[in-house]
């Protein structure tokens, strides 16, 4: 999936849309995608001025929005929104910093009517920077 396809399943845009590829989708399995991060995301300016670092939250949304997109890609699920309800387990393994290109992957654990549990990871370099797991409360658009 291109940027263009993203948008179409999740609402988010600029500068809170932190996926730039979905490369590889099962829908209501697993999703994987790409975020290359740029000494250009706003987020820069404030966090840590002069040692610049992805802010840890901003990489659990990417790999929350990655999760969202295997709920959303699956037929049933489509033209609904999947919100982030709880977040488990998250570790912080590594800095992520401009010129890292994430590698998200997530694979769904659970999924029944209006409720997902995905579990993710980040990695930069075949290195582990995050992981975690993810609740989702599917709803109506």
């Amino acid at each position: 999936m291109d940027i263009k396809e993203i948008m179409e399943i999740l609402p988010h845009r600029y500068p809170f849309l932190m996926v730039d590829k979905i490369f590889d989708l099962v829908p209501g399995k697993s999703a994987s995608g790409i975020k290359n991060i740029t000494l250009n995301e706003p987020y820069f300016t404030g966090h840590f001025p002069g040692n610049p670092i992805m802010p840890g939250v901003l990489m659990v949304e990417a790999m929350a929005q990655v999760g969202a997109c295997a709920i959303l890609g699956e037929e049933k699920y489509q033209h609904q929104l999947a919100y982030l309800a709880g977040i488990d387990h998250v570790r912080f393994k590594r800095l992520a910093v401009p010129g890292d290109r994430l590698l998200i992957t997530t694979e769904l654990i659970k999924l029944r009517a209006n409720i997902g549990k995905a579990k993710g990871k980040i990695t930069v370099d075949d290195e582990l920077v995050c992981e975690g797991e993810f609740l989702f409360a599917i709803a109506k658009s």
